[in-house]
Order: C-alpha cells, then structure tokens, then sequence
C-alpha cells in the first residue's frame, strides 16, 4: 500500500485498500485473526466478483468499467499463489477420484471435498469442478 502511495498509483492503492478492508472485514465477523488460506479465501471471493462484475459491464457495453475491473482483476490475481497447470489439476483430479471411488456424477462431492483444500488458491474451482463433472460422467 505505501508503495502505490508514494508513486501516486490511485487505481492500485485503491485496490489494495479493498483488499485489506475485505480482510479486516471477515477478522471483524468472525473475532479471530485470518490464517493465510483465509486471506487467499477472500482474495479468490473477490476475484469471481471481478469476474462476474466483467461479465455484466460487457454484457451492457460498458467497457470503461468492465476495463477497471479487468485491472482489479489482474491485480489481486497477483496476490494468489501461482496457478497450477491444466496437467497438474486433471492429475490433481485423477487421483482425488481414486481415492474417493465414485459411483457416478452423484458422488461428486465427495471427490470435490478432497480436492478443495489441495487446490485452494492454487486453481479456479469453476474449472476443476467442471473437470471432475465431465470425468465422472464420461
């Protein structure tokens, strides 16, 4: 924060103050201190907020504010751990599925309940969830 201050980086000091409010927010609700899968929990809520927020801007031809949200976007991506590849999560997925030996797609969960706290942070849960649907059914 004091960094985008001192260069006078209004769109990134301003991000970063939602960040920090977010956290300060759910430390606040919850009266305990976040561990770091906590904050990256926050960070990835707001990400699919970004994301959906760019969904509706471009939806209704508002590319100047589906353009900020891009750069918050990009921004609080920054912020996540690196991101496992397509390979890693489908073999992420593999093995969550032998473990769990599912019947068929109703035991979904029970392979998504392993595989969340391995991933989080590390892959977007839209995708792996997708992923795991299409290799229980298929």
């Amino acid at each position: 924060m004091k960094t985008a201050m001192r260069a006078k980086d209004a769109p990134r000091l301003s991000t970063v103050r939602l960040v920090l409010a977010a956290i300060k927010q759910r430390e606040v609700d919850e009266r305990k201190e976040l561990t770091d899968a906590d904050v990256v929990a926050v960070i990835e809520k707001m990400i699919k907020q970004r994301r959906e927020s760019i969904a509706q801007y471009e939806q209704a031809s508002r590319k100047d504010l589906a353009d900020v949200e891009k750069f918050e976007l990009q921004l609080l991506s920054s912020y996540l751990p690196q991101q496992m590849s397509d390979a890693e999560i489908s073999q992420a997925v593999d093995a969550a599925i032998a473990e769990a030996k599912p019947v068929g797609i109703k035991d979904m969960g029970k392979v998504m309940a392993i595989l969340k706290p391995r991933l989080a942070g590390k892959a977007d849960m839209g995708k792996v969830s997708n992923l795991v649907k299409s290799k229980l059914s298929g």
